[in-house]
């Protein structure tokens, strides 16, 4: 696991069940805003499909560094929030770190009582377009 992962996953686990959506919430807001070049060509983006809300997301690799990209719609902040979280984890790490990320890390967040196991399943399909993204940009 990597340092960043770690530091929000202990962020999560710090604070009491009804505390660990408010803070999902405030990743909410934090999702960095989509590069321009992603607004102006959204089919750039692929659709999470395993998400409810309609969830887009591109990974780029660029001198070794991963960033992701995503975009999700505010009235949806639990998935805005797991799109903010993977890209604040994930975002400047290299592909192998990235692609190391375990499967179930959106389980280690402690949100079991705070969401439906639907919506986590919505974050570990993101994770698994993440990672399948940059397998692909690999070959």
């Amino acid at each position: 696991m990597t340092a960043a992962l770690d530091a929000i996953r202990e962020e999560f686990l710090a604070v009491g069940q009804r505390d660990r959506l408010l803070l999902l919430l405030e990743y909410a807001d934090d999702l960095p805003p989509l590069p321009p070049r992603y607004g102006e060509h959204p089919e750039l983006l692929e659709r999470v499909t395993e998400c409810q809300a309609p969830v887009f997301v591109a990974v780029e690799v660029a001198d070794g560094r991963v960033a992701v990209h995503a975009q999700a719609p505010a009235e949806a902040p639990t998935t805005r929030g797991f799109a903010s979280v993977l890209a604040h984890g994930l975002n400047g790490l290299s592909r192998e770190e990235a692609l190391a990320v375990p499967d179930d890390y959106p389980d280690t967040l402690g949100l079991g009582g705070a969401v439906s196991p639907l919506r986590l399943r919505g974050m570990s399909g993101l994770l698994q377009r993440i990672k399948r993204q940059l397998r692909a940009t690999a070959a």
